[in-house]
């Protein structure tokens, strides 16, 4: 079972990655029978038309101009002083400064107006009576891999923010000078930080990845909603089906897709034409959306939605009466001895027996 998911999706992000890669490769042929689409082009073409002295057409690579063309075939910067019009350059602009940016901007203002909107009518997970005694659930590893992760994601999200919708938001009461340093300061720390959250990503990936194969619990799980309305206690394993879901789709998913595209964005030594990097802008404006979004849905179940699950990434124990009533299953493995994950791994020279019971509160 395990092996035929990662399989499943191993190839869906190879299919996701296809897909980019046929998109660049297509920016490679120009589109000789494009129309002039946009007000430049066709101002350019008159002027051209209306010259009293012949001159190879705009449109000619003969003029030693680089002919008008929708793509642009040259390396970013190599042979720019010869670019005339890069139509995609408008087109890319409409769009992200259009709709890209209004969908965006609805899912990033929406998603938490229904996020409160899901507190006040359903309410929180109830609190179980603690047991008083604790049961270790994150090594210091994973905590530190997860807040790495974390801390290096709301760092971009934040520059990002302002790189996309500064200008709009941020300009008009701040004024030139002062929002010029929030810019260039967002810019640089986008940049740097990036390659930093790939690899905390990376990290991310492998330390949990053998607790996140779904299984058939999980489907019970998803059957019932997680309980999230009827505040029921399904019984799940060390991560339920909604954690998951996000590991494969946020972490893994939309990793792929933010990281490609930004790898892209960030280093254009490569050869890129300004054609990828506009599809790359696409992908990462859409696959950003979706990753704050989503992690919003994350953030909230893992902290007032669901009461004692941040102290469990915080300080690495949790009570072992909500141990055993958010993840029964996990709470009997290492009550049995049979848990897997690495804080309860017995070590190859210890005793087999059945596992000593949780110790007193600390």
């Amino acid at each position: 079972m395990h092996t035929r998911s990662l399989r499943l999706l191993l190839a869906l992000a190879f299919a996701l990655l296809g897909t980019f890669m046929l998109a660049s490769a297509q920016a490679g042929v120009p589109n000789k029978d494009a129309k002039p689409a946009y007000a430049e082009e066709q101002t350019m073409l008159q002027i051209e038309g209306d010259s009293v002295v012949p001159e190879p057409s705009l449109t000619n690579p003969s003029s030693g101009r680089v002919h008008m063309d929708r793509h642009y075939l040259g390396q970013y910067g190599a042979t720019e002083a010869n670019v005339i019009v890069q139509r995609g350059g408008n087109t890319w602009r409409q769009l992200r400064n259009g709709p890209i940016a209004a969908i965006a901007g609805f899912i990033l203002l929406g998603v938490p107006l229904l996020i409160f909107v899901f507190y006040k009518a359903v309410g929180a997970a109830e609190e179980v009576p603690p047991a008083g005694r604790r049961i270790k659930r994150f090594t210091a590893w994973e905590r530190h891999v997860h807040w790495a992760t974390a801390y290096s994601f709301i760092a971009l999200a934040i520059s990002g923010l302002i790189i996309m919708y500064g200008k709009k938001i941020m300009l008009p009461w701040m004024g030139h000078d002062l929002f010029s340093w929030f810019a260039i300061i967002s810019k640089y720390l986008h940049n740097f930080v990036g390659p930093l959250f790939i690899v905390c990503s990376v990290l991310m990936f492998i330390t949990f990845l053998g607790r996140n194969f779904f299984n058939r619990n999980d489907w019970q799980w998803v059957k019932q909603g997680g309980g999230l309305v009827s505040h029921k206690h399904v019984p799940a394993g060390f991560f339920n089906a909604g954690e998951k879901t996000w590991f494969w789709g946020g972490v893994f998913l939309l990793g792929i897709v933010m990281s490609v595209s930004g790898l892209v964005l960030n280093f254009v030594t490569f050869g890129q034409t300004r054609y990828v990097l506009q599809i790359a802008n696409y992908l990462h404006v859409a696959g950003a959306a979706c990753y704050i979004a989503a992690s919003m849905g994350h953030i909230y179940i893992g902290t007032w939605g669901t009461p004692g699950a941040y102290q469990a990434m915080r300080e690495g124990t949790v009570d072992e009466a909500w141990a055993q009533a958010h993840h029964a299953i996990w709470y009997e493995q290492v009550k049995n001895g049979t848990a897997t994950d690495p804080a309860h791994r017995p070590h190859p020279d210890a005793p087999r027996g059945p596992a000593p019971r949780p110790g007193p509160a600390h």
